[in-house]
């Protein structure tokens, strides 16, 4: 019955997105200097109100401020198309708090597709005259040092259904790429996004989604690659699939959060490949009274990434709700973290912060009271560059050092948050029933730190590990305030 249901749907689709439309038809002008906004939301309109259908756009430059999609309406963007964002801050509608190029709310069965077409959203323009206008005194800078939250995105779908993005190259957004909130039945596939033309970059926001699918895409942005959020607390970002993927970033490759006030359940990730980020590959955050559980990646790799694993459990806008975290697997890894700064170079690089410290470990941290439960890391090799310098920055093993790492429980999540860390592979605070198996943790130079600290831990086990180290051997684990530890072949 199920099959016949997505049967009838595809027919449904098919139907409705069979008559096509030139996008010359409704006036529309290619040569990048009409502004095209009244024209293209014409053709929307005029597309929805007869049945539905795709609006082509074939070789040309057509620039545009915001049009909103319509049920039934699919954008084509043919190889040589470019939809051009204005660079008049007045030409982007403000719905629901948000800016956007395309903007869609409460619609159904709608996309945009092409064969190598391209969204420029002249991102650095519009910022900058967004700034001009600030420093007029005529629009206001909520967020100060000139960047300000009234920024376009490319896209801002809001509680949508069946919605596919396929086939097409996204550039220069002023803020986040593309954002899509309380959507279902998603699908990205085969896109590329370059973003790197102003702060606060996101390439892929999935907000409160359930039923999302994205694969074969490449993200290269100056915040967060791959972001999964969750903004309301009545709701969740659940069912979620995302394979085949490459991430470049400015923050973190794979994120969870840090808005995380649903939450995040069943979401699988699969031979993503992370490189050149200045923060964590991959990090799961529960931070403000949500939920993160049943989350897998399997085959990882990570080059020249800050950090490569970081799962927190904070309590920083939980409104009396307790975040948790349970059922977290990470497998297949091969990750290499650098000595040096990883996005250096970069034209928006991530901030020099969270000085003095040594190279920080890979780290699960809880709360007193909210462990961390039911992690389990199999085949993962990690190379460090090792070279902790305890006359830099220590921590040591007393219980008067390991005691005054600070909980910081409202603290902005970020792997380096705790400064000094005391061991260079892995360190494990407030959690519970912990898996290690054929960890293979490799420090390239002396590090004056163990391995692996544990801090509060109930219940691990540590089965075929190998841990690389120049010079003397030394014990490699250290636990403290932890119990029923397991340590085999």
């Amino acid at each position: 019955m199920k099959h016949f249901v997505f049967l009838v749907f595809v027919f449904f689709i098919a139907s409705v997105s069979a008559k096509e439309y030139n996008a010359s038809l409704f006036g529309i002008k290619s040569n990048g200097t009409t502004l095209n906004t009244r024209s293209i939301q014409k053709a929307i309109d005029y597309i929805h109100e007869n049945g539905g259908g795709t609006l082509v756009f074939y070789v040309g430059r057509y620039l545009t401020g915001s049009v909103h999609l319509k049920s039934n309406v699919n954008i084509q963007l043919n190889r040589g198309a470019v939809i051009v964002g204005s660079t008049n801050p007045y030409d982007y509608d403000e719905y629901m708090n948000w800016q956007a190029l395309f903007i869609a709310h409460d619609v159904e069965n709608i996309s945009i597709r092409g064969s190598g077409g391209v969204i420029d959203g002249q991102g650095r323009e519009v910022a900058y005259n967004i700034i001009d206008q600030v420093h007029k005194a005529i629009l206001e800078d909520s967020l100060k040092y000139d960047r300000t939250d009234k920024r376009p995105c490319l896209i801002y779908f809001r509680e949508c259904n069946h919605v596919t993005i396929e086939g097409i190259i996204m550039k220069n957004a002023a803020s986040w790429v593309q954002t899509y909130d309380q959507c279902s039945n998603l699908i990205i596939n085969d896109i590329s996004v370059n973003s790197n033309a102003f702060w606060n970059n996101d390439a892929l926001d999935i907000v409160d989604c359930i039923n999302v699918v994205v694969t074969n895409s490449y993200f290269n942005t100056s915040d967060d690659a791959i972001c999964l959020k969750s903004h309301d607390a009545g709701k969740i970002c659940e069912n979620i699939e995302i394979r085949n993927c490459v991430a470049r970033s400015g923050a973190s490759g794979v994120k969870f959060g840090t808005a995380t006030k649903g939450g995040f359940r069943n979401v699988r990730l699969s031979n993503i490949k992370v490189y050149d980020t200045f923060r964590s590959a991959f990090t799961v955050q529960a931070v403000d009274g949500g939920i993160a559980e049943n989350i897998s990646i399997d085959s990882l790799y990570s080059y020249n990434t800050g950090n490569v694993i970081y799962l927190r459990i904070g309590d920083r806008r939980s409104e009396g709700r307790r975040s948790s975290m349970n059922g977290i697997t990470i497998t297949n890894v091969y990750a290499e973290v650098p000595e040096g700064k990883p996005d250096s170079g970069y034209e928006y690089e991530g901030p020099v912060e969270d000085l003095p410290r040594n190279i920080s470990p890979c780290a699960i941290v809880g709360l007193p009271g909210q462990d961390i439960t039911d992690v389990t890391l199999k085949n993962i090799t990690i190379v460090f560059p090792g070279g902790g310098n305890p006359h830099y920055a220590k921590v040591g093993l007393s219980d008067k050092e390991l005691n005054a790492i600070p909980e910081m429980p409202g603290a902005y999540p970020e792997f380096s948050q705790f400064k000094e860390l005391p061991a260079w592979g892995f360190y494990i605070r407030h959690a519970a029933q912990i898996t290690f198996k054929n960890v293979n943790l490799t420090a390239q130079k002396p590090d004056y730190r163990p391995a692996i600290v544990t801090d509060d831990v109930k219940d691990i086990t540590l089965t075929g590990m190998k841990y690389n180290e120049p010079g003397k051997n030394k014990n490699q684990v250290f636990t403290y305030k932890s119990k029923n530890i397991q340590i085999n072949k």
